[in-house]
């Protein structure tokens, strides 16, 4: 059903917006920096199952919505921009309570709520929209019939590639986050640095224009 001119030509188009950093490694890298990398793995975990809802969404009509109407699409946005910088805010509060966080080992509420925040941004995505709302169509053999079944395949691909991607980024940052441990100064560094940069990912998000 899929043709291997199809799998190629998908793969290396999402390869090309996987590697440049978006809102999604940034949240990711702020998590890993703010509460190590249990936390990012699992925000990793959401954040590529909130991708996989989106390419759904597009499945079933949902992605031609969002890419003719400015209205949702904004809407989309900034309830996502508005979210990352809430946790952004909660992060820098409670930078200084880090140190004890730290000290016990991360508990399975800690993981799901890790897991629902990368869900929420994954889907709040706008990289997401425009990665399964206006590239993934493209590599779709419309005469082959059963369109959205070829668009969750090929989509697998793409979710698969970027939580790759992600818990590398978080990989990379926890160990930075590790070197700060040092001191409680330190711990109230990170956790700040996280917060900061996870408002400055829903600042951007916010002010992005529209892709069409």
């Amino acid at each position: 059903m899929i043709s291997s001119g199809q799998l190629i030509g998908f793969t290396l188009a999402s390869f090309v917006l996987i590697v440049v950093p978006g809102p999604g490694v940034l949240f990711v890298v702020g998590r890993a920096l703010s509460h190590g990398r249990r936390t990012a793995f699992a925000t990793a975990a959401g954040h590529a199952a909130g991708n996989y809802v989106v390419a759904a969404c597009v499945a079933i009509g949902l992605g031609t919505i969002l890419q003719r109407s400015a209205e949702v699409f904004i809407a989309v946005k900034l309830i996502g921009a508005l979210y990352l910088v809430i946790l952004g805010v909660q992060a820098i509060r409670h930078r200084k309570s880090l140190a004890t966080a730290m000290s016990a080992a991360a508990g399975a509420g800690d993981g799901w709520r890790a897991l629902r925040d990368g869900l929420v941004v994954g889907v709040t995505n706008p990289k997401s929209y425009i990665l399964f709302g206006a590239i993934l169509p493209q590599f779709v053999n419309r005469n082959a019939g059963n369109v959205p079944a070829q668009m969750l395949l090929l989509a697998l691909i793409s979710v698969a590639m970027g939580l790759v991607s992600d818990c590398t980024w978080g990989l990379a940052a926890s160990g930075i986050r590790a070197w700060f441990a040092g001191s409680p100064r330190r711990y109230e560094l990170v956790g700040g640095a996280g917060g900061l940069a996870m408002i400055g990912v829903g600042v951007t998000i916010a002010v992005t224009g529209r892709k069409s």
